[in-house]
């Protein structure tokens, strides 16, 4: 039976890469960068004004206030987008809008409200406030200097970093290819939502739970039809979703009764078996292998197992697939509210709620089977075997909500 990080680092000296596309930065969305880019231009790409107001010569100004207004000649305008055709010399005084090319010989604006026009002269304007040499001006390149890298290989394409692309002028990106995953789900007990319940029948539901789990890795679930208890079934599955997707994952049917079918099945379709116990809580039985170029992950079939499975071990896969950097979930350290137990023999991941203040409370029992308590969490807390983290420590959350 292997630790978690064994586990995970078996995964993931399998599960490489793929080769990246180019996209249109329109649809980038959330993807995963797959070049370092570096910005082909400065930004910004001129000195410009940061302020509706008047470019002047702050020296013609310096004895300026409300008591003694300083005066200077309006010799034109530059709206943003223009340029200003001459210099702006001793005296003389350019009106200028937010983003406005600084007009030669400037080096100030001062903003409208810091003016007023001259109460005999129209074409002068007074100035209520001495300027400061470069006040409200935004220079050439002091956000971002050509050549600079601006995104690395490896960061997610965040809404920010898409502005910051578009403002340098990128449209395209070379970014990693989502996996295609198909999800299956095998239990002769299973039946569709929506199906007339029936006794000794459940409704299914981890496949729903686990597309939404791999959508918001970056990859694009499939799901397939419910698979009875049968080896053949089984077997038809496995190969019908292995024929469209990247990636299998199953829940049910991994562990060693008799109608667990799921090993047998994968390994008569010529699947090699990596390894299929992890000592975590909830579960323990876990199916890593490889058919060809994909990859199977057999999760339990309790839904809290699949779930936390799915997180801690299908998650960073999913996230290497894309060539992402940063593969794990999500931490922060909150202060525990409620004394966590675990008295088992395996490593115990609690289901908590942490809200925005940083504490953290127990969501309830963590049975393997307890959707409820699943569904008021937003986080998880690795409880060593045999250990009690009491209330008040400090504990570090693997998070996959944000906080309450």
């Amino acid at each position: 039976m292997l630790e978690l990080e064994n586990a995970v680092e078996r995964i993931l000296a399998q599960v490489l890469p793929a080769k990246p596309e180019i996209i249109p930065l329109a649809e980038a969305q959330g993807r995963i960068l797959a070049e370092t880019i570096v910005s082909p231009v400065d930004l910004p790409g001129f000195d410009n004004s940061a302020m509706d107001g008047y470019a002047v010569r702050a020296a013609n100004l310096s004895a300026a206030n409300t008591r003694t207004p300083a005066s200077a000649r309006l010799v034109g305008r530059v709206a943003a987008g223009d340029i200003f055709d001459g210099e702006v010399r001793d005296g003389e005084c350019v009106r200028v809008f937010t983003g406005s090319a600084m007009p030669p010989g400037a080096d100030a604006v001062v903003i409208q409200e810091d003016t007023q026009p001259h109460p005999e002269k129209p074409e002068l304007v007074s100035f209520l406030d001495a300027p400061k040499p470069w006040e409200n001006v935004r220079f050439r390149g002091e956000d971002v200097k050509r050549g600079a890298i601006i995104v690395r290989a490896g960061e997610e394409i965040t809404a920010g970093r898409i502005g910051l692309l578009g403002a340098v002028g990128i449209t395209n990106v070379q970014a990693g290819r989502r996996p295609v995953v198909g999800l299956l789900a095998t239990g002769s007990e299973l039946i569709e939502g929506g199906a007339q319940p029936a006794p000794g029948k459940i409704f299914e539901s981890n496949r729903l739970m686990l597309a939404a789990l791999a959508a918001r890795a970056g990859a694009i679930p499939r799901i397939f039809p419910l698979v009875p208890d049968t080896a053949a079934d089984t077997r038809r599955a496995l190969e019908t979703a292995f024929a469209e997707c990247d990636l299998v994952v199953s829940s049910g049917g991994v562990s060693v009764g008799e109608m667990d079918f799921v090993k047998t099945a994968f390994a008569d379709l010529g699947g090699e078996m990596d390894f299929w116990k992890v000592a975590i809580r909830p579960g323990r039985p876990f199916v890593f292998g490889q058919w060809q170029a994909k990859f199977l992950f057999g999760l339990p079939g309790n839904p809290v197992s699949a779930f936390v499975t799915f997180l801690l071990l299908v998650r960073p896969a999913l996230r290497r697939w894309q060539g992402a950097a940063e593969i794990g979930l999500p931490t922060r350290a909150a202060v525990l509210a409620d004394t966590l137990t675990n008295p088992g023999g395996r490593r115990h991941f609690m289901r908590v709620i942490t809200d925005v203040r940083g504490q953290t409370h127990s969501s309830g029992a963590n049975g393997s089977h307890l959707l409820g308590s699943l569904a008021r969490a937003n986080g998880l807390v690795d409880v060593p075997a045999g250990q009690t983290i009491p209330a008040g420590a400090t504990v570090t959350v693997l998070q996959w909500e944000r906080p309450a």
